[in-house]
């Protein structure tokens, strides 16, 4: 698998799209509205402040994820990520990878830490790699993410020390 990770241009907003609309619907891993059209997903996704990178394997937008400090002020020194891998790509070693590279992103732009403030614990998948990666749980929160299937199920916030 020859997965190349690289920032986000503009021309990538048609694959980064079609990453984000069908796991934002779902509703199941992300904390934010399940109705959103591509300009507020792109916005949110894009924002100023945020570093935004795809994935690319053969030649399509198979993943993005977006860098930005987790605080400001004196919680600066730690990242914060969020990850999509697109439907077709999930099980090819894309989410790995990404995570691997935005450690390294991450460490070159001088930051300690890294942390994920809402992971889900029913995304069992994301819990297991993040893990895998040197993410411990650093807490849970009790019924803090409405899932549309389950119900109010648990949310984890991971850390990883850079």
């Amino acid at each position: 698998m020859d997965v190349v990770i690289r920032k986000a241009e503009a021309w990538d907003a048609d694959g980064i799209w079609a990453a984000l609309a069908p796991v934002f619907a779902a509703g199941e891993t992300y904390a934010v509205p399940r109705d959103w059209d591509r300009e507020a997903a792109l916005a949110y996704w894009l924002a100023p402040g945020k570093t935004s990178f795809v994935a690319v394997l053969e030649g399509q937008v198979a993943g993005t994820y977006s860098l930005r400090a987790n605080q400001a002020g004196g919680g600066a020194h730690v990242a914060n990520c969020g990850y999509i891998t697109a439907g077709w790509a999930q099980g090819r070693g894309v989410a790995r990878a990404m995570c691997l590279h935005s450690l390294e992103v991450a460490r070159t732009a001088g930051f300690r830490a890294m942390q994920f403030n809402l992971v889900v614990s029913t995304n069992t998948r994301a819990v297991r790699l993040w893990q895998e990666l040197s993410f411990a749980i650093i807490g849970t929160l009790p019924g803090a993410f409405a899932h549309p299937h389950q119900g109010d199920v648990d949310a984890h916030v991971m850390y990883c020390t850079l």
